[in-house]
């Protein structure tokens, strides 16, 4: 069996992330000035840059402000597991393709898909908007009594 992590380098990876998350420069993802400087790379993960906002003095990272941030796994972890959920593969799955335990695959899932949502735009409708039918006393159905103490219309029906 082919270990697939072996054929992803971290160094790339992370150099993907800062190409797709400042397309045109680091910016501080506080305050979003342009202003940074850089502060050498990450002890624990070499390929991983730290930087310092001259607007606002904070520290941070390739990561920071990402679903990907603060975690144990390494980045390449997490891009593979992405691929695989890409694929359709379960859970278990992914687990035992990565070597990683399956409750932590679970929370890598779960936090992938939450940032895949966030990221999504609020549906803005607009033109002629129809809406079909809604049942309104859904929580009393099969108890027509309970309808008729609280004034409604649905108790005579039943």
């Amino acid at each position: 069996m082919i270990n697939l992590q072996n054929l992803l380098d971290d160094a790339k990876c992370y150099e993907t992330v800062r190409q797709l998350r400042w397309p045109v420069g680091v910016r501080c993802p506080h305050c979003d000035a342009a202003a940074i400087t850089k502060q050498g790379r990450d002890t624990t993960q070499p390929a991983r840059r730290k930087y310092r906002c001259e607007r606002c003095q904070r520290y941070f990272d390739d990561l920071t402000g990402t679903v990907l941030a603060g975690h144990h796994q390494p980045l390449r972890v997490w891009i593979l597991c992405l691929y695989f959920m890409g694929l359709n593969l379960s859970n278990a799955q992914i687990a035992q393709e990565l070597g990683v335990n399956p409750n932590d695959v679970q929370r890598m899932t779960e936090q992938l898909r939450d940032g895949i949502v966030s990221r999504q735009p609020e549906p803005i409708l607009s033109g002629e908007v129809e809406c079909d039918e809604a049942y309104v006393v859904a929580g009393h159905k099969g108890h027509p009594e309970a309808v008729k103490k609280r004034g409604g219309k649905a108790g005579a029906d039943a």
